[in-house]
């Protein structure tokens, strides 16, 4: 198994911790938001050294830029008559250790404040891309991404291609050195891995697979909802063996 959070690897030591409990193997993993002419790009990071300094300054740069859209994401909610405790969200992130703040939590804050029904609800008619209170995000390319996972002794892997329609960045990201594509995921029917299994094949990449869970059970997921096929997780491992706890 392993844990992906978005732009921090905080987690990474207790998960796997409790997972040697458990008799689980466990990889470390973060997942980490690039932007591409102002649009979000995921790019997982497999079997990555927590400790690597390159990685980790880095991703205070992240979070950094997570709170200011979040600022952002308020002030402009606020001026559209939806406000919401802003300065407790980024409160609450400075005082937590390596925590990552985002839409979710923009979303989950609107729900507390009776604004919308639900986190997807807060999404749909507020914070995705095109809806009144989306800021687009500032950040690095996936190719420095890309990079500074491999720094960190990572494998990189696109995340869900077939949600976002990013078959025509993935050819561009192998040559950039991405390892792996994520084929197995929620989002992805039976036609969209099948796609993403012959994609991965004619590019030399390996395969990932999740179930995308971000602690919301409204949106259908649970961890290990959707997994990978023991022999590409095999794949992985013999990419990075030293990796696994």
């Amino acid at each position: 198994m392993s844990v992906t959070d978005h732009d921090t690897i905080a987690a990474v030591m207790e998960v796997c911790a409790v997972a040697r409990e458990h008799g689980v193997r466990a990889v470390n993993g973060i997942e980490i938001t690039a932007v591409d002419n102002q649009r979000d790009i995921h790019v997982l990071g497999y079997f990555v050294d927590p400790d690597d300094t390159a990685l980790g300054s880095f991703l205070l740069a992240q979070r950094a830029a997570r709170i200011a859209r979040v600022e952002a994401i308020g002030a402009r909610l606020a001026a559209l008559g939806v406000p919401i405790a802003v300065d407790a969200l980024v409160l609450e992130t400075s005082t937590a250790s390596g925590r990552s703040i985002g839409r979710p939590q923009v979303a989950r804050a609107m729900v507390a404040a009776g604004h919308v029904t639900s986190v997807q609800d807060a999404f749909d008619r507020w914070l995705a891309h095109g809806r009144p209170g989306f800021v687009p995000r500032e950040g690095a390319p996936s190719e420095t991404v890309i990079r500074v996972i491999h720094g960190a002794g990572g494998i990189a892997s696109l995340a869900h291609p077939g949600k976002l329609d990013l078959e025509p960045r993935l050819k561009a990201l192998a040559h950039a050195g991405l390892d792996a594509v994520e084929v197995f995921h929620p989002d992805h029917d039976a036609s969209l891995v099948e796609r993403y299994r012959v994609l991965a094949r004619e590019l030399d990449l390996l395969m990932t697979g999740g179930s995308d869970f971000h602690g919301d059970p409204a949106h259908g997921r649970e961890p290990g909802s959707v997994s990978l096929p023991a022999v590409e997780f095999e794949r992985l491992c013999e990419a990075r063996p030293n990796a696994v706890s």
